[in-house]
């Protein structure tokens, strides 16, 4: 390690195989493939052995702060292709019954707030939709793909111009 630079080392877990060509790492294992662009982040990226190597341009406080970033995208990578991600959301209601329904990669909420027309959400990337009960279950391999398509059926359902205190109606992410 040089005096003009900071560097980290991540482990790869085994049964996990990486390859990191034309700043995109792809990372695979037992479960899928993830791959994430690293073009437009600052920093070196090399893999040596049964570690990948992060270093900073400069030693400036930015520089520095941008290798936990990257560590820990890294490090969701190797998560998601060993364990994958699941996200709890919860459907909430008080006097009309909301039916979600999965069509291809999109989510519809009927009858929120006994709205006619049905909500949409979008369902980002490969992630799965299940409907249990009062529970949706999203799940995947990319935490970002997962978190986002929680995001937009949380936000599908948000409720404007009235008091969110007294219609607290929606899906509600609860567990991650």
């Amino acid at each position: 390690m040089s005096t003009d630079t900071k560097s980290e080392e991540i482990q790869i877990p085994k049964d996990v195989s990486t390859n990191f060509e034309n700043n995109v790492l792809k990372v695979s294992g037992p479960l899928g493939n993830v791959e994430k662009d690293f073009a437009k982040i600052p920093v070196t990226i090399s893999i040596n052995d049964q570690t990948v190597v992060v270093k900073s341009f400069s030693k400036r406080k930015c520089d520095i702060a941008i290798i936990g970033t990257v560590r820990s995208l890294v490090s969701n990578m190797f998560k998601g292709v060993t364990d994958g991600f699941i996200y709890r959301l919860k459907i909430v209601y008080a006097h009309f019954p909301v039916s979600i329904k999965v069509k291809e990669k999109e989510v519809l909420v009927e009858n929120f707030l006994g709205e006619r027309l049905p909500r949409h959400a979008k369902i980002i990337g490969d992630c799965k939709v299940k409907v249990e009960g009062d529970d949706i279950v999203v799940s995947g391999i990319d935490r970002s793909h997962v978190g986002q398509t929680s995001a937009n059926l949380e936000q599908g359902t948000r409720i404007k111009r009235k008091d969110q205190r007294v219609f607290l109606d929606g899906v509600y992410i609860y567990e991650k």
